[in-house]
């Protein structure tokens, strides 16, 4: 059973109270015995085609679904629906204890683990010039190289030879997180970060070393910046905490 069905048993139910799908980024606002919760995910989408099927067909009824209807989503094919439902699971997971979080972002957790090592990431990330004198070999795997990059398709060559991995969380969206966690080492330390990160220990059983996501703290600006098309550095600075959880294997 994968990560994402296993985080499903674990989430209460709720109401759908809101539901906003960004240029970029796509939350979900529910309501948990009374208390009004928050979640975001990449907002992925197909390439646009005139007379296809919708994205997402239920589309003007989301907010009749219960929030776990809504969550469950995130096992679909269609990728739209998908982000909705990990918004959905994310802002459902309960909290976790704050003593399990350090207030340290992934760029900072990558240079500390791979310092003098070799590091392979998963997905392009604009802190990469910033880390890449930091640590011993850099490889960037991008579905979609530029520059200096690997295609992804290049992830069995290099995964198992690397140190660290860091690994985008837009993997759970695309639904390869498992495949892509097989291919690592088990002795690599394997970091999965992103927005779209559930923070929840769960992820630990999966071979996730640290899960470097986010918290958000005011989810009325987070909105308001998303559906006007903020990239992650504008809806950070309006309300959202840079957190890591990290595995009791590795402490």
């Amino acid at each position: 059973m994968g990560l994402t069905e296993n985080l499903m048993k674990v989430l209460p139910d709720g109401k759908v109270l809101d539901v906003r799908i960004g240029l970029h980024w796509t939350a979900v606002i529910v309501e948990v015995e009374g208390r009004r919760q928050c979640g975001l995910a990449s907002t992925v989408t197909e390439e646009h085609q005139h007379g296809r099927e919708p994205d997402v067909p239920e589309a003007g009824h989301l907010l009749d679904l219960s929030a776990k209807e809504l969550a469950e989503f995130a096992l679909s094919e269609r990728l739209t629906k998908t982000s909705l439902g990990m918004a959905t699971l994310n802002a459902l997971l309960p909290d976790p204890a704050e003593k399990d979080l350090v207030d340290i972002n992934a760029e900072d957790v990558i240079t500390q683990y791979g310092a003098g090592k070799s590091v392979a990431l998963i997905g392009s990330f604009p802190f990469i010039p910033r880390i890449k004198d930091k640590v011993g070999k850099l490889t960037i795997l991008e579905k979609n190289p530029h520059d200096g990059e690997l295609p992804a398709e290049m992830s069995q060559e290099v995964l198992p030879n690397a140190e660290v991995v860091a690994i985008t969380s837009m993997t759970l969206v695309n639904h390869s997180f498992e495949d892509v966690f097989k291919m690592c080492s088990p002795e690599a330390v394997k970091l999965l970060l992103g927005p779209t990160t559930p923070l929840h220990p769960v992820a630990f059983d999966y071979g996730a070393s640290l899960l470097a996501g986010s918290v958000i703290t005011d989810p009325d600006a987070v909105l308001r910046f998303l559906e006007q098309g903020a990239n992650f550095r504008q809806i950070h600075h309006a309300g959202i905490r840079l957190v890591t959880m990290t595995s009791p294997a590795l402490k």
